[in-house]
């Protein structure tokens, strides 16, 4: 351990920074700590050097001290003596304030903090799917879920008389206990009389069971705003989980999922769809009607010599936005090839073709066959 660098036990660069060498630190003592590695004294003497070393580092004036002197800062070797007095080292209750930090969070609080506190509800997720007109005219939904409320017989405490519990006698209301291993580290353990709670329940409430709260089934009315995206998460303020012991509620959050639509595809604020043309309308030109989102007519107007793939915009008949407009539509005519035609309409078609022997009204298939000519020449 004398040789042994500081940086090096932590495994950090000495220009690390405070909040570098706190996170090395924890890693690194979660990972030798005596409790993961029950029997093993090279993991034992590894924590102890982490501990020290953070201990030094950790301080400011410590931490100058040793850049320019080394571990002499802290044995008595300089000319001058130990700044920080003779004897320094370590005690248990050092190593106790050191580490406890790491464990504040999963001991459910901090170091004399009671553990019989408000404590916040649990937030609720719901999946809505809704569908594309919905998400158009914008609708309030009603959703049910299954939470938990607190239980109006206890008011919460769990008690069969309806009164705060008394606090448990064994860890004075923390929750916690410290126990000393190895005869130089104390560690603090959910103390076992109270199973963490810091109070006792002796009598239960037969309502709840002690528990507080109740299982219960709700109905609540969700609002859906005009225009909202796909898988969107809302957030509905105190409909979660009851607290316990007269805590704040938990939140519901919804996600909404927007279901496929027959007709059109939506991106962003605009929607697109693709529309059938005979060869007739595509050539001579003429009008299709399609329906709108919003449940109208729409009239789309085909030019004359419009080919397959060509997209028409019509503004403002897509989704609304946040700011009251709306996007646009797009159409795409395809033009379809007809099939099973009469005897009529077969001689009609090949009259037609006999007097387009020039492709004169067709010229991007009379381009591309003039370049096969070339390619053959």
């Amino acid at each position: 351990m004398a040789d042994s660098d500081y940086y090096d036990i932590l495994g950090v660069d000495k220009s690390a920074s405070a909040d570098d060498i706190k996170r090395a630190f924890r890693k690194k003592a979660m990972e030798y700590h005596p409790d993961r590695n029950p029997g093993d004294k090279e993991a034992e003497q590894k924590f102890k050097q982490i501990n020290e070393a953070y201990e030094i580092l950790k301080d400011d004036q410590k931490r100058a001290a040793y850049d320019r002197y080394g571990k002499a800062a802290f044995e008595g070797g300089m000319g001058g003596g130990n700044p920080f007095g003779a004897g320094f080292g370590f005690s248990a209750e050092d190593l106790s304030d050191v580490f406890s930090n790491i464990f504040s969070d999963f001991m459910g609080g901090g170091r004399g903090g009671s553990a019989y506190e408000n404590r916040r509800g649990s937030d609720l997720n719901y999946s809505l799917s809704i569908t594309l007109e919905e998400a158009f005219n914008g609708i309030e939904k009603e959703i049910k879920i299954k939470t938990t409320e607190q239980c109006e017989v206890c008011h919460g405490y769990g008690t069969a008389d309806g009164k705060e519990a008394p606090v448990c006698e064994t860890c004075h209301g923390r929750g916690k206990i410290r126990r000393q291993q190895g005869g130089f580290f104390v560690f603090e353990t959910v103390c076992p009389t109270c199973q963490g709670q810091g109070r006792v329940v002796k009598e239960k409430c037969k309502d709840c069971r002690g528990l507080g709260v109740r299982q219960v089934e709700k109905t609540i009315k969700v609002k859906i705003p005009s225009g909202i995206e796909d898988n969107v998460r809302m957030r509905v303020a105190g409909e979660g989980e009851a607290g316990l012991r007269g805590g704040a509620k938990g939140d519901l959050y919804v996600y909404v999922s927007i279901k496929e639509h027959k007709l059109y595809e939506r991106q962003g604020a605009n929607l697109y769809t693709a529309v059938p043309i005979g060869m007739a309308c595509a050539a001579l030109g003429g009008t299709v009607k399609i329906p709108s989102i919003d449940g109208k007519e729409l009239d789309v107007k085909i030019e004359a010599g419009t080919q397959t793939g060509a997209q028409i915009r019509i503004k403002g008949e897509g989704m609304p936005t946040i700011g009251g407009k709306r996007g646009d539509l797009f159409v795409m005519v395809k033009v379809e090839t007809p099939t099973h035609l009469s005897l009529k309409q077969k001689e009609l078609l090949e009259e037609f073709r006999a007097l387009d022997k020039t492709d004169s009204c067709q010229p991007e298939t009379k381009t591309f066959f003039n370049k096969i000519k070339d390619l053959f020449n």
